[in-house]
């Protein structure tokens, strides 16, 4: 009988994790796999919430801890901690030894895990390649590991198509949706008085679930963007606050001092939470007027809840989005411009029969599928696949 295949799977944010969740879960019921789990980033940092005490909390063994020591938000201290992660995930991998490497995303922890297996000559599996944010960092770091990787599991077809524009073989390039549509599926939400308790505040009025991260191309100040976020919230005092946590990227220290001292002076109707979790996040989404921010999830879940985004700003530029996304400066006047238009009655109707560009739920199924599946023998050595008529 075969020995199973070894999987090994980098998280290093929370909201890469919630992703990730219901993946791992088929790969560790799957008798054929043997799940690896390498932790860094943020789930080890206690000003993120330490989540990866919550992996462990949902069952999962985790193989192999690389701290980063993200002592604050400068880029120095991020472009050292991104060579920590590379020593730290290369060592991981060549105690664990693992046949393929899953990453997903596009975040400086990721890039480093990919350069890890690629230097350690593992083969690579990327989860939502092909896509753009032409506002981040995170643009160039995407397409970068797609080059190194060598099977790719986009979540749209448009971004099948400019993977395999990158030089990929279209045979080891699978759209199967997007892996957080699982979660709206398979996880059982809050209800919202139940929600009310989890957040210590009532929700029962209407109330926005607000996400704000650094744009980390823009040379702007991001205590300005931030602050013209909380004025369009200031415009609208009937609606109650749920901010969730920052990201680690540059930049985060100035809009976490500014939710702060907003919740700290809008105790009756706003709080903050590091990390939700998957299960309060998507309820809080379900449950809310609008979702308003620069977050992915605005874009990529939010339209399969049949709920409203305000997408401010630029970071999220590029990347596909369903009519139910509108799109605003980050000017103080622009976005309560959007907020007024997301929760029109218009606006609603129309987001009650949107189609999500993502597809529906089950593409953790179908990449367990094919990782399983997968033909290893000679993969490492890829050739650039050209465009037909290209020159």
């Amino acid at each position: 009988m075969a020995s199973p295949r070894k999987i090994c799977v980098v998280t290093g944010t929370r909201a890469e994790y919630g992703l990730l969740f219901w993946l791992m879960k088929e790969i560790d019921a799957d008798t054929a796999l043997k799940l690896q789990l390498i932790v860094t980033g943020t789930h080890l940092e206690a000003r993120f919430g330490n989540t990866v005490e919550v992996i462990e909390r949902d069952g999962f063994k985790v193989d192999a801890r690389v701290a980063l020591d993200l002592a604050d938000d400068a880029p120095v201290t991020v472009a050292r901690a991104s060579g920590t992660a590379v020593a730290g995930i290369a060592a991981a991998l060549d105690d664990l030894k693992p046949e393929i490497v899953v990453v997903l995303g596009d975040r400086f922890e990721i890039l480093a895990a990919a350069q890890a297996a690629m230097l350690t000559r593992t083969p690579i599996a990327h989860i939502h390649g092909g896509e753009a944010t032409e506002g981040l960092i995170d643009e160039a770091i995407r397409h970068a590991i797609t080059k190194m990787a060598h099977l790719h599991f986009p979540s749209a077809e448009p971004y099948r198509k400019r993977i395999i524009q990158m030089g990929e073989d279209p045979a080891r390039v699978f759209t199967v949706g997007a892996p957080g549509l699982d979660n709206i599926e398979r996880e059982k939400l809050l209800e919202r008085d139940a929600l009310s308790d989890a957040v210590d505040l009532d929700l029962s009025g209407d109330y926005f679930l607000v996400t704000y991260h650094p744009v980390t191309l823009s040379e702007d100040d991001p205590a300005r963007a931030i602050n013209a976020l909380l004025a369009a919230l200031d415009d609208n005092p009937a609606h109650k606050v749920i901010f969730t946590g920052v990201n680690a990227d540059p930049g985060n220290a100035a809009i976490a001092d500014a939710v702060h001292t907003y919740v700290t002076n809008n105790r009756n109707r706003a709080r903050a939470v590091t990390s939700l979790g998957q299960v309060r996040y998507l309820s809080a989404m379900k449950h809310c007027a609008c979702v308003i921010g620069n977050s992915s999830s605005g874009l990529i879940e939010a339209p399969s809840m049949h709920v409203p985004t305000v997408n401010v700003g630029a970071r999220q530029r590029g990347r596909l989005r369903a009519a139910s996304v509108i799109d605003c400066d980050d000017g103080a006047e622009d976005i309560k411009a959007a907020i007024a238009k997301a929760v029109s009655s218009d606006h609603m109707a129309l987001t009650r029969n949107v189609i999500n560009p993502y597809g529906a739920p089950g593409a953790s199924v179908l990449i367990k599928d094919h990782l399983a599946d997968a033909d290893l023998d000679g993969i490492l050595m890829k050739r650039f696949h050209d465009l037909q008529g290209a020159a």
